[in-house]
């Protein structure tokens, strides 16, 4: 089996080298009798993730680097292409690649069992009370939960973006602060009509992140919107502005600072928080609670 010939890396992870391995690897794939063979990917693989530049991260992560590798390896021979949807097998591997990042931050952080444990949890906050007070400088919307309610969304117009919503509307506070700081910095760098901060994601619990990945095959297991430290954010609902660019910018400087890691798609990116940001993100919640 191909697995065992892949040796755990000893040296320290380089976030840069690992996102150039990745590429590199996609680029791979998709040159392999094309992008949806799940054969030709992982014969790709079975050669690329000893890279050092990638076996560095893999290692981290709490299955190990041979875990990790064979969690990659049951993703693609269960891959099945979805009907009208051009995402294929090179950007679920591509997913799988750079959640891994997510899995070395916060792989061995408790995680929130059920949507129950989610509301009893001391170290989140609620997110409505601090709407009501002008504290968010984000929106998001619930999650419709009658079908007459799901049913009024798909008839009547509806100016913003066209997503589900929140299942649980809670975050820590370390997120909230995260959010408010790129809204800002969006308002700042744009025109004043331009949209607010669109939230579609946050914390899930262990239950939900389950029937996600029965539905969908880029839900991960483990997630890190599980330990409270994701969030997803919509990058493309308003094709009148220019957000799309600016915002893009605001994250991938963020990610180039080592604050965040991104999963970026076309309708929504995924972002993660490092623990290297968290203090001053607390600090800057609790600053803005104080005042």
């Amino acid at each position: 089996m191909w697995l065992t010939s892949i040796k755990p890396a000893t040296g320290r992870a380089d976030l840069t080298l690992y996102r150039r391995g990745v590429a590199d690897v996609l680029a791979e794939v998709a040159g392999r009798r094309g992008a949806n063979d799940p054969l030709a990917a992982e014969a790709v693989l079975a050669r690329r993730l000893g890279d050092p530049e990638i076996a560095a991260v893999l290692s981290a992560t709490p299955a190990g680097l041979l875990g990790a590798a064979g969690q990659l390896a049951a993703r693609i021979r269960s891959y099945q292409p979805a009907a009208g949807s051009p995402a294929g097998l090179t950007a679920l591997i591509r997913s799988c690649l750079l959640a891994q990042i997510d899995a070395m931050w916060w792989g061995n952080t408790p995680t929130y069992a059920t949507d129950a444990t989610v509301r009893r949890a001391a170290d989140l906050v609620e997110l409505e009370p601090l709407r009501l007070a002008g504290r968010l400088g984000f929106r998001y919307r619930r999650q419709a939960e009658t079908r007459l309610a799901r049913a009024a969304r798909r008839v009547w117009p509806d100016p913003t973006p066209r997503v589900p919503g929140l299942r649980l509307s809670y975050a820590r506070p370390e997120v909230v602060a995260l959010l408010n700081q790129i809204s800002g910095e969006l308002t700042s760098a744009a025109p004043l009509d331009m949209p607010v901060l669109w939230v579609t994601s946050l914390v899930r619990s262990v239950a939900h992140q389950h029937h996600l990945r029965s539905v969908s095959q880029s839900a991960m297991l483990p997630s890190s919107h599980c330990a409270g430290y994701a969030m997803d954010i919509e990058v493309s609902w308003s094709p009148r502005f220019d957000a799309r660019r600016v915002l893009q910018g605001l994250l991938l400087d963020r990610q180039d600072r080592g604050d965040i890691a991104v999963i970026d798609s076309e309708q929504g990116w995924h972002l993660c928080i490092s623990p290297a940001a968290t203090a001053s993100l607390r600090r800057a919640y609790e600053a803005g609670a104080a005042g």
